[in-house]
């Protein structure tokens, strides 16, 4: 599932953000100012020291633009390879700027006999310069011309946002493609949630990559707003790393090898299905593939979990096995870290239970995502017609959730809580709490009271909502997983809000955390790691622990985005979020969408519009094929629907506080 290829000129070198390697031949160019002492610096720009402002990337990797300073001078850099094997940059600064041409240290050996510093010429006309075989016709004077026109391509194809949104979907989108890096050991592409994190040179924690398991299926939902086939990649990049039993590993590395005592959060299942759904306005456009080549390696995850993982009381628990030549294996920190939330004060007074291999604590998060997997790959089965393997899934859920629903359930705390070996109920609360409303545990009118229990201000509501752990907690300590703000944990919570149809909670929180997600990015162009739970805390510094730029934090614009545009399992819902907000170019198999919000509510797909609704009207269970349209209107107004093949005026329906199903159908087709 390598995309994209490692070829052409790119930004893949983990190390740097100021220059372009060519592969497969594995020379480097790296641009960079004079300091004060008149000494080239060309490496080292990190979010902490010198990265000023990411431009625009391409999912190839072949233009890109990035601002970075040296002692107080910046350096605007745009760069173009491709087609071919010329690059052309314009380097922009009002210091002394540098390059310097060289094969990396991932070069290829074999490919390098003939391609030595006699086989390239590096040219430079003012602030544009040129890299290229010196065999080209190429000069540097037709660089600027050349960056403006490759600029121009990757703009035609970028998404957009605006209005509440203003830049997320430039901030969502950098994120992703600017934290894709070529693997030299595996010569692989592949997206780790943060190229900082994976890189020792660059202030991380690895050679020069790692994946995590819950991190990239999280990046590779990210990516489904920038590029159906770079997602697709995304999400089976981990798949071929699982061990014999299905287990996918918490981490596989370089230099720090593989994790194959535990795993992390299930979260895979949920993430591809919303990649498919959104990537098509039916599954007649759907990619089918993503399904297909996922689905095995998912289904045996899925499987591995009850096999490994039954701790107190038979549910599941977080573990860790014991794994020869590794000390720390089969330990309480170990089981902590399977559930991704390293240092939660849920798991403080937790135990590790050598007999389960689990920590003592059944965990209600655990379960409820193990419930929703289920869910998820019953409907990927049936769509893959294995309609067996769907009602194995189906029956196994459903018993799943009325224990775990009546096993988790704290009558004096009228909520779910966690539940330790001796059958009492842990006192701690944090957002996985709401976890059981995406597994389905409650009815209706119990879900919406654990939402309003739990989103209490001095709970886990307020301006800077889902702290990792409730405030009025006393482990909460506004670090770290003990309460910064987590954007995979507010995905899941507000799926699980939303799974319910609670819009004024989800919509609240989405809000929110999109101004927390847009402050971060205008003022730092930052999209951090986890977030601060207290206005005016800074965390660009290395000791606070938030990343700058970590894939995952897109996951707070992708849901402010789906309270205007949400595919779901029964189709499309679109929706005005109650002030003026835009979308566009949202790649599907059928086109490009935009959503629109303003005086009314207007879909179209490349350009032509499907839709244009009354701000008081929701359109749910939308879906589109080039036979027929079907659609769910709710609300108070009209909404005018394009009929496939229809000419002249939209049909025309009007709600007035009720519902109507309605279908429009080609002439001639079958209803």
């Amino acid at each position: 599932m390598t995309t994209p290829t490692p070829a052409g000129w790119n930004t893949w070198d983990v190390r740097t953000h100021t220059g372009m390697t060519h592969l497969p031949s594995g020379l480097r160019v790296r641009f960079g100012l004079l300091d004060a002492a008149g000494t080239p610096v060309l490496d080292g720009f990190t979010w902490r020291h010198g990265l000023v402002r990411l431009g625009h990337h391409t999912v190839d990797g072949s233009f890109a633009e990035v601002t970075v300073e040296v002692d107080g001078v910046e350096l605007r850099l745009t760069m173009a390879g491709g087609p071919g094997d010329e690059l052309y940059v314009r380097a922009e600064s009002a210091g002394t700027v540098v390059a310097d041409v060289a094969p990396s240290r991932d070069a290829t050996p074999a490919l390098w006999p003939g391609r030595d510093s006699e086989a390239w010429r590096l040219e430079r006309s003012g602030d544009d310069f040129l890299v290229a075989p010196s065999g080209s016709a190429a000069t540097a004077a037709e660089a600027g011309a050349v960056v403006e026109e490759r600029r121009a391509a990757a703009d035609a194809v970028r998404p957009r946002s605006g209005g509440r949104y203003r830049d997320a979907a430039d901030a969502l989108t950098r994120a992703v493609t600017w934290n894709t890096i070529h693997a030299p050991d595996l010569d692989r592409v592949l997206t780790p949630t943060s190229r900082d994190f994976v890189s020792v040179e660059r202030q991380g924690f690895y050679g020069s990559w790692a994946l995590h398991a819950w991190d990239t299926f999280f990046t590779g939902l990210v990516a489904t707003v920038v590029d159906r086939d770079y997602a697709r990649g995304i999400l089976g990049q981990i798949l071929p790393f699982a061990d014999a039993a299905g287990m996918i590993p918490n981490r596989v590395s370089d230099e720090r090898g593989t994790t194959w005592d535990r795993s992390q959060p299930p979260v895979g299942a949920m993430t591809v299905l919303s990649a498919y759904l959104s990537g098509g306005l039916s599954d007649e456009t759907r990619d089918r593939r993503l399904l297909a080549e996922t689905f095995p390696g998912l289904l045996a995850w899925h499987d591995w979990w009850p096999a490994h993982r039954r701790g107190a009381h038979g549910l599941l628990a977080w573990g860790s096995d014991p794994i020869d030549g590794d000390p720390e294996s089969a330990t309480l920190d170990r089981t902590k870290r399977e559930s991704g939330l390293d240092d939660s004060p849920m798991y403080d007074e937790a135990a590790y239970d050598p007999a389960t291999r689990t920590m003592d604590l059944a965990d209600a998060g655990l379960n409820a995502l193990h419930i929703a997997d289920a869910e998820a790959l019953a409907t990927i089965a049936g769509i893959l017609g294995d309609d067996t393997t769907a009602a194995r899934l189906d029956a196994e859920a459903e018993s799943a959730r009325t224990a775990a629903a009546r096993a988790f359930w704290d009558d004096d705390a009228r909520q779910y809580r966690n539940l330790r070996a001796d059958g009492s109920h842990d006192p701690h609360v944090s957002p996985t709490l709401l976890y059981p409303l995406l597994g389905g545990f409650p009815s209706a009118e119990t879900a919406r009271d654990i939402a309003g229990a739990l989103l209490a201000p001095e709970v886990l509501g307020g301006d800077r909502p889902l702290p990792s752990v409730a405030r009025n907690d006393s482990g909460f300590a506004a670090t770290y997983w003990r309460g910064r703000i987590w954007a995979p944990m507010a995905y899941l919570a507000v799926q699980g809000l939303r799974r319910y149809d609670l819009r004024d909670h989800s919509r609240a929180v989405s809000v929110a955390l999109l101004e927390l997600f847009l402050a971060e990015w205008e003022t730092h162009s930052a999209v951090r790691e986890n977030y601060p739970a207290f206005d005016g805390e800074d965390l660009t510094g290395f000791q606070q622990r938030s990343d700058g730029l970590m894939a995952w934090g897109g996951l707070l614009a992708h849901l402010a985005f789906g309270e205007l545009a949400e595919a779901r399992p029964d189709g499309w819902r679109f929706a005005h979020p109650g002030e003026p907000a835009s979308l566009s170019g949202l790649p599907l198999g059928d086109g490009r969408l935009t959503v629109r919000a303003g005086d009314r509510l207007v879909v179209a797909l490349d350009g032509a519009v499907l839709l244009d609704a009354a701000p008081g009207v929701v359109v749910t269970a939308y879906r589109r094929t080039p036979d027929q349209v079907a659609a769910t209107i709710t609300g108070t107004g009209d909404v005018r629907i394009t009929a496939p093949g229809r000419q002249g005026e939209p049909e025309v329906v009007t709600v007035d506080g009720g519902t109507r199903h309605v279908q429009f159908v080609r002439e001639g087709s079958p209803a």
